[in-house]
């Protein structure tokens, strides 16, 4: 299907500096992939420019050192650190006489290597095939269209036609496989919320320590290594907190600057998992420099993915990597905890999450005394009867129905952006929240 050239281990990485501030990407970050990819990094190849070019990407001059330097260190394989057209792949092997590999194929062979579980390795290939549809090209030309003389005739489409009809059909039956996977998903959420179990997602910059803190709050033995992406499949575990009972903890794929469209759209039903919590983890490396940047590159994908509306609080982790940090929790002017300083490696400050976490679940729980007028009745109270919400009810002499509910901050936000401004209008007395 694909007439490529055989990718090897042995790389020429490729980064541009660009004066436009969204085409900037981290060079120490781009080594740390390709590392993590498995790759032997011969030589790296950098250069400065306005904007891409259209043929090459970089220059024409540039484009030739690359090929120059690919002959004479015997490269295998070019990576760009950057996001290429497949006109511009297709022209840089050409010039190359070898594989050439972008950062978003770069960040799917990785996802590829570390996919465990058969959702996961789903997932990948939808994004993989995704990424190459766009990437194919006439390799067979011994079948095309018309053949003449018996037994030579073609089907009437030529061989591209017929990868480019294949991979659609590829496409359709993962995206059924992963609707049944995303249906029993929203199967076990909803069981949580009857069960009022809150779920607490850990989220942040990829090679931030989610996975050491997973594995320090849970004892679960999940892979943890300090390298990108290590973890890719989600991980749930029961843990028990003070004032709040049992809650549920997951363990999410770390994000990354410019995450593909593709892994995005292919890791829908994962990341549902964000979207749904009812408190967000933020993990940030402390020891990083670029701890800023990377928070705020992880807000962007939040925002991507819709969940930027979920309450997070700020986890500050190896500080066991920097001087005079002490674990301690920042609070806010009304007393509420931000931020907690830790370190999952060494056990520091995990008690002071544990406190932190309870305050603000305690904290985002919510009870109403509504009133709700007999032409409502019926659909607003079948809705909090599906979320468990009802702790009491009766009638009124109006024919009213009284009822007081008790639910999950997170839980009354999203339905009041659903149902409106019509929730706000039934509340009759807000009773203070007790656990």
């Amino acid at each position: 299907m694909f007439d490529r050239y055989e990718a090897g281990e042995q790389a020429v990485l490729v980064h541009v500096n660009f004066t436009q501030e969204g085409e900037w990407e981290d060079l120490s970050e781009f080594e740390m992939l390709v590392s993590s990819a498995g790759v032997t990094s011969l030589q790296v190849v950098t250069g400065s420019r306005q904007s891409p070019h259209t043929k090459y990407y970089v220059g024409t001059g540039k484009a030739q050192e690359i090929a120059d330097t690919v002959k004479a260190l015997g490269a295998e394989i070019v990576i760009f650190n950057h996001a290429l057209s497949p006109a511009q792949e297709r022209n840089l092997e050409y010039l190359c006489q070898c594989r050439v590999l972008d950062r978003t194929g770069l960040i799917l062979d990785i996802f590829a290597q570390r996919a465990r579980t058969h959702e996961g390795k789903m997932q990948v290939e939808l994004a993989q095939l995704r990424h190459l549809s766009t990437r194919l090209i006439r390799g067979w030309t011994h079948l095309e269209r018309q053949k003449g003389g018996i037994g030579l005739r073609g089907p009437g489409e030529t061989q591209l036609e017929t990868d480019r009809r294949l991979l659609r059909e590829r496409i359709k039956a993962i995206l059924r496989r992963l609707a049944k996977v995303a249906k029993q998903r929203e199967q076990g959420r909803k069981a949580r919320q009857r069960a009022e179990i809150p779920t607490i997602s850990l989220v942040g910059y990829t090679n931030a320590g989610k996975s050491s803190l997973f594995n320090c709050i849970t004892e679960a033995g999940v892979y943890a290594a300090d390298q990108l992406f290590a973890t890719l499949d989600p991980t749930l575990r029961k843990i028990e907190l003070d004032d709040v009972g049992t809650s549920i903890l997951a363990d999410t794929v770390g994000f990354i600057r410019h995450l593909p469209h593709d892994l995005v759209a292919a890791f829908k039903a994962t990341l549902q998992e964000t979207q749904e919590a009812d408190i967000l983890l933020h993990v940030v490396d402390a020891s990083d420099d670029r701890f800023r940047e990377n928070i705020h590159a992880v807000n962007e994908v939040l925002e991507e993915i819709d969940a930027h509306e979920v309450p997070s609080l700020l986890v500050m982790n190896k500080i066991d990597c920097m001087d005079n940090q002490k674990p301690r929790i920042e609070r806010d002017d009304e007393g509420t905890p931000r931020v907690v300083w830790v370190s999952a490696m060494e056990g520091l400050g995990i008690d002071l999450l544990f406190t932190a976490l309870t305050e603000r679940l305690v904290s985002q729980i919510v009870q109403y005394q509504l009133c709700i007028p007999p032409m409502h009745q019926g659909r607003i109270k079948s809705i909090f009867f599906q979320m468990n919400a009802i702790q009491d009810e009766k009638y009124d002499d109006e024919g009213n129905l009284l009822i007081d509910i008790r639910m999950q901050q997170v839980d009354w936000l999203r339905l009041e952006k659903r149902e409106g401004a019509v929730l706000s209008d039934f509340i009759v007395t807000t009773m203070a929240a007790t656990v």
